[in-house]
């Protein structure tokens, strides 16, 4: 299990971006972090034009499919979407990981035995502002 934020790993952060400027102030070979909305499609088509890493936030079973299409490394759920997305992408057989947003160290044991790829914890996103 991927753990990203923990206090115990060292692990790499997500710059959190909202423009392709604000990716520029992202140091060199860092992964990204942004919502999927049809209004990043531009955003996402840079990253990919730069193979720059970058983690898609998502809140339906229908982006998680367009993120994994989109080619994000990373496909970023809640935990009401956890299940359903790491289902889908082990029986796609995704490259991307799934991560389940979360808050305390007791949420590990419960999205281990659920067989989640990964946790991300708030303190693995950095803002960039523009």
């Amino acid at each position: 299990m991927l753990l990203f934020g923990h206090r115990f790993i060292k692990s790499e952060k997500f710059f959190h971006i909202s423009d392709v400027e604000a990716v520029l102030k992202t140091p060199p070979r860092s992964s990204v972090y942004l919502e999927f909305d049809e209004k990043n499609l531009d955003i996402i088509e840079y990253l990919q034009a730069n193979t720059i890493d970058f983690a898609l936030g998502t809140k339906s079973l229908q982006e998680v499919v367009y993120a994994s299409a989109l080619g994000a490394k990373y496909i970023v759920t809640d935990e009401a979407l956890c299940v359903q997305a790491q289902r889908i992408a082990q029986e796609y057989l995704f490259d991307a990981k799934v991560l389940v947003r979360v808050m305390t160290d007791e949420e590990i044991e419960k999205y281990a035995k659920l067989g989640i790829d990964g946790l991300l914890y708030p303190e693995a996103i950095v803002k960039v502002t523009t």
